[in-house]
């Protein structure tokens, strides 16, 4: 009878030992299996809590007019580009409906921005508007404050003391600066750490990006598509992405691969450099990705780029998007470089992920950082998930208590695919 006892205890143990385990424990053990919480958002119906899913604007789905943000208790807010309203779910991913901000007159705010973040661990912020505004407010969309920045802002994240770190950019006559700064919430003001200035290629006159292309419509409108990975748009640079770690300020430039690090008040402590080897796009590799958006553009019989154009409208868009992109083709002759990591995503225990440039469609490896002699990357490991598309964004995917909540397109779904998924990190 003895056995049995010890073969439970056995168990018992290794359960602990597993449940105890860190999300670097996991990332250095290999590849990580994203599991959905089979009891997270139990019996929502995601046609009528993502109605909005086709953009009526353009009458298709447009992924980036989306975004989730995860509130310190675990509910998740679903942000959308041009409606007066965000949708929540509780911690337990209930639908509880849709949240609207009501100025000091108890009158709802239009087309809000979408959501950043959390300050104090109870006031919602959101991005800036087009007039400058940063809404603040409380869970029940009571406004608390407004703040006003006089540029447009990339991303915003809370600081410890009620202070905001975001990456901004404000348009000059001939470039584009873009910089880094702290605001203080209770006074506005503000405090740049960092900038750079970049050409303005994109004013009028100037001539279009290489492998970028825009069509404006005759009633008004454009549409935009790019065919090369990673090439610059508008003439923007790679934008900073920032995080924080406790008491400093992380800032990442994804062109040079520089790790800056700041304390809270700006001053700059430590300056790393990334140093993995860099990587091309070949000509051979420009030509063979052209060819195939070639032939993908050339293919689509009945274009619907934008609904309110006429059928003859969208069929021009699709034939001056093939001949610029043949042009692009002809004029191809040097390797281009690639920034050194793609984007930036901070997990639940204060490890930021670098995730390199994917090499073919569904790659996502990323490389561990942690704070610790002042910074070193210590593991690599990657995401793999069955029947969802997931999207490597901090825009789309958010940690939270070791779990990652994700805003993803359920493979094979009718009606609405898009899904608030909370999964659950595990190893093989």
């Amino acid at each position: 009878m003895k056995k049995p006892t010890i073969f439970l205890a056995v168990f018992f143990l290794a359960s602990v030992m597993l449940n105890a385990q860190t999300l670097l424990d996991k990332y250095k053990s290999g590849a990580i299996n994203l599991i959905p919480d089979s009891e997270y958002a139990i019996g929502v119906d995601w046609d009528r809590a993502l109605e909005s899913w086709n953009d009526t604007m353009v009458g298709r789905w447009v992924g980036d007019r989306k975004s989730l943000m995860v509130t310190p208790d675990g509910s998740a807010i679903v942000s959308h580009h041009f409606r007066d309203f965000y949708t929540m779910f509780s911690p337990e991913g209930v639908f509880e409906g849709e949240l609207q901000v009501k100025n000091r007159q108890g009158r709802s705010y239009r087309s809000l921005p979408h959501l950043h973040g959390v300050l104090d661990g109870r006031i919602l912020f959101s991005g800036i508007n087009n007039t400058g505004d940063m809404y603040c407010f409380d869970k029940q969309g009571n406004l608390i404050k407004t703040l006003h920045l006089d540029y447009a802002a990339r991303q915003i994240i809370p600081l410890p003391g009620k202070r905001l770190a975001l990456v901004g950019w404000v348009l000059w006559s001939g470039s584009v600066r873009e910089f880094v700064a702290i605001v203080d919430y209770e006074t506005n003001e503000q405090h740049i750490i960092w900038d750079r200035f970049n050409p303005r290629t994109f004013s009028p006159g100037a001539a279009r990006n290489r492998f970028h292309y825009e069509y404006s419509f005759r009633d008004g409108g454009m549409v935009s598509c790019s065919t090369m990975p990673f090439i610059r748009a508008l003439g923007m640079s790679y934008p900073p992405i920032i995080a924080n770690i406790k008491d400093k300020l992380i800032v990442t430039i994804p062109e040079t691969g520089e790790i800056l690090t700041y304390d809270l008040n700006g001053k700059l402590l430590r300056e790393q450099t990334i140093d993995w080897a860099k990587t091309y796009v070949s000509v051979e590799e420009q030509k063979e990705i052209q060819r195939k958006a070639i032939e993908r553009y050339r293919n689509i019989n009945e274009p619907r780029f934008a609904a309110w154009a006429s059928p003859v409208e969208n069929r021009a868009a699709r034939d001056y998007f093939v001949q610029e992109m043949e042009k692009d083709l002809a004029a191809i002759s040097q390797p281009i470089q690639m920034p050194m990591f793609s984007t930036l995503i901070k997990d639940s225990d204060d490890n930021l992920l670098f995730f390199e440039f994917p090499k073919e469609e569904g790659d996502n490896k990323f490389n561990v950082w942690i704070y610790t002699n002042g910074g070193q990357f210590v593991a690599q490991s990657s995401f793999q998930v069955e029947d969802y598309v997931l999207e490597i964004k901090p825009s789309k995917m958010v940690f939270h208590d070791g779990y990652i909540y994700a805003l993803v397109e359920k493979k094979g779904a009718g009606g609405v695919p898009l899904r608030v998924v909370r999964f659950a990190l595990t190893t093989k």
